[in-house]
């Protein structure tokens, strides 16, 4: 059943490509609710209450044991660097050891990355999207990271054919971080790593194909998958980028339309 489901119908992509359209709502307004100097946790109820009034069913299901997701991950600077249980390339320190993951109380400062990393479920389905938004501007080494983060998303936009590999995208986004020198920092840090590039997404946020090292399921037309190429600097914050999309016979068609570049408030 979840090979079937791997590869959507065309209702089932209207329905996503909705998600998506009302995910951008919230992205397009988290500018005008950020201010310095407010908690993490505050500024996440506040878009987390937004995309409830746009539709947002409450719920992100996954499949993954152990894996429990509210909206997103929403954290700034050092925290989202902070490694946790989950099979993520960003964790958080949450608001209690109970929880350990997105956002906590440390205060949003300037000039540090923001990490927005939230999934819109609406009528069952998944848009699966990350902005980086920042107070001022970001340094100039983690702006480099971030514009590399987007250059391998274009380049997997164009690999990702019907016929390639899974685990060959995941291979080709490692090689591409690797020659930039930004190897040590992509999708994790020291051992905390995980070694994917993008997962299918659906009715759960963890469907297949699954683009991570050794897969070998070939992508097929109608096959839904969030790609998030990211860098992860411990003790620094996290950059990069992440959009759902469509496989086709000439590659991804992306359903998010809100723009990947850093957002400057």
């Amino acid at each position: 059943i979840r090979m079937v489901r791997s590869v959507k119908s065309p209702f089932e992509v209207d329905v996503m490509a909705e998600a998506a359209r009302r995910a951008d709502q919230v992205f397009a307004a988290v500018s005008d609710l950020l201010r310095e100097g407010m908690p993490e946790v505050e500024l996440a109820g506040q878009v987390e209450a937004l995309a409830r009034s746009l539709g947002h069913q409450g719920v992100v299901r996954m499949r993954l044991w152990g894996s429990e997701l509210f909206y997103g991950h929403l954290m700034a600077g050092p925290s989202a660097a902070v490694p946790s249980f989950l099979a993520s390339p960003t964790g958080g320190t949450g608001t209690s050891p109970a929880v350990a993951q997105s956002a906590g109380f440390r205060p949003i400062q300037r000039n540090e990355p923001i990490l927005v990393d939230y999934v819109f479920a609406w009528n069952g389905y998944i848009s699966d999207q990350t902005r980086i938004f920042v107070i001022g501007d970001l340094p100039a080494d983690l702006m480099r990271g971030f514009d590399g983060m987007v250059a391998v998303q274009e380049m997997l936009k164009t690999a990702a054919r019907p016929g390639v590999p899974a685990g060959e995208l995941y291979r080709m986004a490692l090689d591409h971080a690797e020659k930039q020198g930004i190897g040590d920092h992509f999708m994790g840090a020291d051992t905390e790593r995980v070694r994917f590039v993008g997962h299918g997404v659906g009715l759960e946020l963890d469907e297949f194909p699954f683009l991570a090292k050794g897969q070998t399921m070939p992508l097929q037309a109608g096959m839904t998958i969030a790609l998030e190429p990211k860098l992860i600097f411990p003790g620094r914050g996290v950059v990069g980028i992440e959009n759902t999309h469509l496989v086709t016979g000439t590659g991804l068609q992306t359903f998010n339309r809100f723009p990947d570049a850093v957002v400057a408030v």
